[in-house]
């Protein structure tokens, strides 16, 4: 109980301050916004990659699996050496997410499940390192979008903005104007999220999903030229919003859920 103490009073999760101040006292139920965990592994070679699927396979999916999350597995649609690795958590609520770090230092289940895993010796780690991101859903898109099973190509977009208001404004522009472009358009959104901790910030993430790259290319076209994109992106409001765009391809691993 204390540490649900400690995140209602703090509005902190996992010890960290969130400078976005979009993460309230009271968390979101599960029905409304959700909470995201973007993982992006780095590896020195290929075969750290299945052992990091094991590990999902084996524990962290049956674990989360178990509280309402689901995780997303994505490669590089580029194919680069060395390879990177995108896991999404997705979760119900801040509290879940919680809850779930702290749970998985203790469930007997999970640790076991993990064992394999942990004990690989340090003359053979899995991974380089990790960075993380951590999201809270955009009002406009509280819950993640499961894609169609056809699914081949996923683009995950970050902006960066130059200040806190600029931030803010673009977040109202996506939740006001530009979410409903998107999806008359085929701009298929998975996730939409404020960044609360992680590089870039002051920064939002999304990500898409395309049958192709094809299709990418013509609906973005779409998007381009339409009347609704070519009238709101004049408005005074959005000026400045966006100061860099990060652009990341990415195709679905075999163990995603998403």
């Amino acid at each position: 109980m204390k540490r649900r103490s400690f995140l209602k009073k703090s509005a902190a999760v996992a010890g960290t301050a969130f400078a976005a101040g979009s993460l309230h006292a009271n968390p979101a139920p599960p029905t409304e916004k959700e909470f995201y965990e973007l993982k992006m592994y780095q590896f020195s070679g290929g075969g750290g990659v299945n052992q990091l699927k094991k590990y999902y396979t084996d524990a962290v999916i049956p674990f989360l699996g178990k509280r309402g999350a689901k995780v997303g597995a994505f490669s590089e649609y580029s194919m680069e050496e060395p390879p990177r690795v995108y896991i999404l958590h997705a979760h119900n609520s801040p509290m879940d997410y919680w809850d779930a770090v702290q749970d998985m230092k203790t469930d007997k289940t999970y640790l076991n499940a993990a064992k394999s895993y942990f004990d690989l010796p340090a003359s053979q780690p899995v991974f380089e390192r990790y960075e993380t991101f951590l999201m809270e859903a955009f009002d406009g898109i509280p819950q993640l979008k499961v894609p169609a099973s056809d699914r081949g190509l996923f683009e995950l977009r970050i902006y960066e903005s130059y200040n806190e208001d600029a931030f803010r404004r673009k977040v109202k522009m996506f939740d006001m104007e530009e979410l409903p472009l998107f999806e008359k358009v085929g701009l298929h959104p998975l996730f939409f999220g404020e960044l609360l901790a992680g590089k870039y910030m002051p920064a939002l993430a999304y990500m898409l999903w395309f049958k192709d790259m094809e299709e990418r290319e013509a609906n973005w076209q779409k998007f381009r030229v339409s009347d609704e994109w070519n009238t709101m992106r004049v408005k005074e409001e959005y000026a400045d919003t966006v100061s860099k765009v990060r652009k990341i391809f990415l195709k679905p691993m075999d163990f995603s859920q998403i």
